[in-house]
């Protein structure tokens, strides 16, 4: 009877245990699934129509095309005989599992400041996703960079690996946003340009960088991106839901804001917030160049904007340029005064929504102006940029060219 109860007292501590790394497994694989989400993985590594994970979506640079890798754990196309130390010294030091250097097309330099425990828990969690079997064509790249060998002399000119660490001088919310920020959020691998051969320009007055046609503003300017002026809580809810009163965040930041930052924690959302209402404001200036205009060419280019714009933007976005439920303000709105035009322009002729999320369950749509050409877009842009209290530079047809 001892022996029975001995036995019986095994089995339960056994069970206890059995279920106690079953929840603990569970617990990391749901994080590194958040973390995943922060790091919009899947936005990268899933092509439109494909599996998700599976890779083969191509990015265009001006090095060529990059094909994006497959990582899933397929054992053969994908990252299926990947180790826990394989995939972190690929996020971490910018090394393939078979020893060759990684394009920083994937933004390990700053996925190298993400913790080893978090790189172990996205590991964890991509090794629990479904295996797909699909290999991808070679990056179409052009001379030299098609060598691969050469990233070798560009991770030790532009390439320093290693965690954050603690700025005992700041908060925990602080630390904990600079972290986000540099690291799994990489957002300056968009909002600031490319130095030469393709390095993180790191000035502190860096312009923005082109991204698919749009224009990603630097965050140090409160003019373009930055967050400086606006309260915490309004920061932290703009980054969650991609809206604030009067103004959304449309083109490739809608699909960042719907496929990863809608999902951050609140306590996430506020210390990113609050790390980048810190980070010293400085006025940028565009890198675009907008051609001079006379005055008397501004003022032909504000009458016939005013008359477009009462023709099809003023039932929207009102007489006043003070938007309309749905509709953005168009006065004070930075997206329209900022120097490079660019984004307002895609806006008009493109089209758009916001991105749908818990906080703007029901975005409203901005329709696109196809039939506007070239000398009609630039006269509207000179309007709204001119009028309501709005003091930018008047465009031209020429300055939208693309």
């Amino acid at each position: 009877m001892f022996r029975n109860r001995i036995l019986v007292l095994a089995s339960v501590a056994l069970a206890f245990l059995t279920c106690t790394a079953s929840a603990a497994d569970q617990a990391r694989l749901e994080r590194g699934e958040y973390l995943a989400r922060l790091g919009n993985c899947a936005g990268c590594h899933t092509a439109p129509g494909g599996a998700d994970y599976a890779g083969g979506l191509a990015l265009a640079s001006d090095y060529g095309t990059f094909v994006t890798p497959n990582i899933t754990p397929d054992t053969t196309t994908g990252i299926g005989n990947w180790s826990a130390d394989d995939f972190y010294n690929a996020l971490h030091n910018g090394e393939r599992a078979d020893g060759s250097p990684m394009y920083p097309a994937c933004p390990y330099p700053n996925y190298t400041h993400v913790p080893r425990d978090d790189i172990d828990a996205i590991y964890a969690y991509l090794q629990s996703v479904p295996a797909v079997e699909q290999r991808h064509g070679d990056h179409e790249l052009g001379f030299p960079y098609r060598y691969r060998s050469l990233l070798n002399v560009w991770q030790m000119l532009y390439f320093d690996a290693g965690e954050i660490e603690t700025d005992t001088k700041q908060s925990d919310d602080w630390n904990r946003g600079r972290e986000l920020v540099a690291g799994l959020g990489h957002c300056d691998a968009c909002h600031r340009a490319r130095a030469r051969l393709g390095a993180t320009n790191d000035a502190d007055d860096a312009p923005g960088a082109m991204i698919h046609g749009w224009y990603a503003p630097p965050l140090a300017d409160p003019e373009q991106a930055g967050l400086q002026h606006m309260e915490l809580a309004e920061a932290a809810a703009f980054l969650q839901s991609g809206k604030r009163e009067h103004a959304a965040m449309m083109g490739p930041m809608a699909d960042v804001v719907f496929e990863s930052l809608q999902y951050m924690h609140d306590d996430d959302a506020r210390a990113m917030a609050t790390y980048l209402r810190s980070i010293p404001a400085v006025s940028v200036d565009s890198p675009l160049r907008l051609i001079r205009m006379s005055d008397n060419g501004r003022r032909e280019a504000m009458a016939e904007g005013r008359q477009i714009y009462a023709d099809n933007c003023a039932e929207c976005h009102g007489d006043n340029g003070k938007g309309r439920e749905g509709a953005p303000a168009l006065a004070g709105n930075r997206v329209v005064t900022m120097d490079n035009p660019i984004n307002a322009a895609n806006m008009i002729r493109q089209g758009g929504f916001a991105a749908a999320t818990e906080g703007n369950p029901r975005p409203h749509g901005m329709p696109p102006f196809y039939d506007l050409d070239g000398r009609d877009l630039a006269a509207v842009m000179t309007y709204i940029r001119g009028s309501w209290g709005n003091d930018a530079a008047p465009v031209t047809a020429t300055n939208l060219e693309r």
